[in-house]
């Protein structure tokens, strides 16, 4: 059977997409950031137990006094876990992708039961988007909208969608037909059918199908921080590459506290908007029989008194802020060199790229810049890059590993020169495995790894160059299937087998602080197949010399030596995760007088 090239036309499709409707991208991207940006404004203005207090106030309503405690002592958990702001961020993605979702949902599951052809030319293209992996979605998200919150909020559109249209096209078909065959002969009308007694009578079924629209929009948003949405997704998939356990933790019940907050507040809304809800509950009111206590925690107040309370907490925010408002200069935006220009800093989770985005954040900031520094893989990382989302990046391997992103983007990156190098790449194992020195003499020796080489990531182009050229040099390929993961994941692999004392086969690469820390032995490579030793390079923006010539400059002439590389990526491990600045601010104060010759502001 002939090949398919579907990959090939779906590229070639996305060119044509982005060649000729980029306006009506801009305008979608200039739509859905205006709602983003206004709703995480609205979230994110007061003050953390403000903001908790007003949700809890909508929970008191519609779930009473116990929930609105357990809300508000969530809430305060996230704040003290130092994530509220990122928790504000995704609640505003779910929010704005959930309204959107639902305003194309509803009338599509309307139409849907009211016609059986829309309903089964809409069932497989539900399916389509519903059994699509996620991650696939977030690829012709930043394609055409860049890094940031749009590729999420469009992704997480399509994603969960399905459920939204199948449900409220099952709660229409569910009204008893004899109830809609009255109406019709007391002269309803078809609209008002639908309005007066299929919708109502549908709610339920509807109000469940926006639970899920909303519980699958959080997974979708946190799936998207990979994409560089922001908030909590960023921090779950920090953790992750990182494996941070602590961090993961806390972030992980972040998201699960906002999960819990939605799913019980969208259920009790759909009994409250619900004719047959409200009189399930008023009849549960009336034959409710108690002490004192029973009834107060039973009690939920009125929406006019919950609006009130709504109301005098944003007011008591909105005061606070004004009080606040003239205290709040920028300190950046005074003197040095930067006069608080921001600049954004990318970066993938390799150590010499955390080392060296920390250590220019630190000296960025001495000189009157505001760096924004954002964790991406390396494809969205140079994507971002090319479309001038993010401002430069110091970890480009060349002319080998990274060489596929520079062939694709050249005419819109600016190489700005190598800062470290040789680097050599390898496959290592611990000291301790005997007979196996090199490349060749793993041939005949799978079983003894377990038939598996671990990697890290599959966009990096070492993990090409290994599956495509090595493995087959050394007649390999067949023997062993390379395991792709994580730079932090194959690290934490190599440390568990080492204290097992097991046999593990992994990549590496020189310069690394494995090698100082175990005791690893580096496979010789007698064929060459790894090539030569490549440089690593800071690559920036088409225009970034333009905008930012004293950095370029900087940037430039910036070179860092193996041992000083070294000694700050121990620095930055001892310091622990999420202390990556402050590890390299002391690293930049134990070597006194390098920032003025890094960053030089003399003529």
């Amino acid at each position: 059977m002939p090949e398919i090239n579907l990959g090939g036309w779906a590229e070639s499709a996305v060119g044509w997409l982005q060649s000729h409707l980029s306006w009506l991208f801009d305008a979608v991207s200039t739509v859905l950031t205006g709602l983003y940006d206004g709703v995480h404004a609205a979230l994110g203005a007061p003050a953390a137990l403000l903001m908790a207090g007003i949700l809890a106030v909508v929970a008191w309503w519609l779930r009473g006094l116990p929930a609105a405690v357990l809300a508000f002592a969530g809430l305060a958990v996230i704040d003290s876990f130092g994530l509220w702001d990122r928790a504000m961020a995704t609640l505003s993605l779910v929010l704005v992708a959930s309204l959107i979702t639902l305003l194309f949902a509803v009338p599509l599951g309307i139409w849907a039961a009211r016609d059986r052809r829309v309903s089964g030319a809409l069932r497989p293209v539900l399916d389509l988007m519903q059994t699509m992996p996620a991650f696939v979605y977030l690829i012709p998200g930043v394609m055409f909208f860049s890094i940031g919150p749009i590729p999420g909020l469009i992704a997480t559109i399509v994603f969960s969608m399905p459920p939204g249209v199948r449900m409220t096209e099952l709660g229409i078909r569910q009204v008893d037909g004899e109830l809609v065959e009255a109406a019709r002969a007391f002269g309803t009308t078809p609209r008002d059918t639908l309005v007066r007694v299929q919708l109502p009578l549908a709610l339920p079924t509807i109000m469940a199908g926006v639970n899920q629209v909303i519980m699958l929009a959080l997974s979708m948003v946190v799936i998207a921080g990979m994409a560089g949405a922001g908030g909590l997704g960023e921090s779950v998939y920090a953790a992750v590459t990182q494996v941070n356990i602590g961090g993961g933790v806390e972030s992980g019940l972040a998201v699960v506290v906002l999960a819990m907050y939605l799913d019980r507040m969208t259920g009790a809304l759909g009994k409250r908007v619900s004719p047959l809800g409200r009189r399930a509950a008023a009849k549960a009111d009336a034959s409710a029989r108690g002490a004192v206590a029973a009834k107060v925690l039973r009690y939920r107040p009125g929406t006019a008194v919950a609006a009130v309370g709504v109301v005098v907490l944003a007011l008591v925010a909105g005061g606070m802020r004004l009080a606040d408002g003239d205290g709040r200069q920028t300190a950046a935006a005074g003197g040095g060199v930067g006069q608080g220009r921001a600049v954004k800093l990318g970066y993938f989770p390799w150590d010499e790229a955390v080392a060296s985005t920390y250590l220019w954040q630190n000296i960025l900031e001495e000189r009157g810049y505001k760096p924004e520094v954002k964790q991406l893989d390396p494809g969205p990382l140079y994507t971002a890059l090319a479309q001038g989302q993010m401002d430069v990046q110091f970890d480009s391997w060349l002319p080998t590993t990274h060489q596929q992103y520079m062939d694709r983007y050249r005419d819109k990156l600016t190489d700005l020169g190598s800062w470290y190098g040789p680097t050599s790449l390898e496959l290592t194992v611990p000291s301790y495995v005997k007979g196996v020195d090199s490349l060749a003499d793993l041939k005949g020796k799978s079983a003894m790894f377990g038939g598996k080489i671990v990697g890290i990531e599959s966009s990096a182009g070492m993990m090409g160059k290994l599956n495509d050229k090595v493995l087959k040099e050394y007649g390999l390929d067949g023997e062993y299937k390379v395991v792709s993961s994580s730079t932090s994941t194959m690290l934490a692999e190599l440390d568990r087998a080492l204290k097992k004392k097991e046999p593990i086969v992994t990549t590496l690469w020189s310069p690394h602080w494995a090698y100082g820390k175990y005791d690893l032995k580096k496979l010789k490579d007698p064929k060459g197949a790894w090539g030569q030793g490549e440089q690593i390079h800071a690559v920036g923006k088409k225009d970034f010399a333009k905008d930012f010539p004293k950095i370029a400059e900087w940037v430039k002439n910036f070179k860092m030596s193996e041992k000083d590389l070294s000694s700050l990526e121990a620095e930055i491990q001892n310091g622990g995760k999420g202390k990556e600045k402050e590890s390299a601010r002391r690293w930049l104060d134990a070597h006194p007088g390098l920032v003025d010759k890094l960053a030089p502001v003399g003529a």
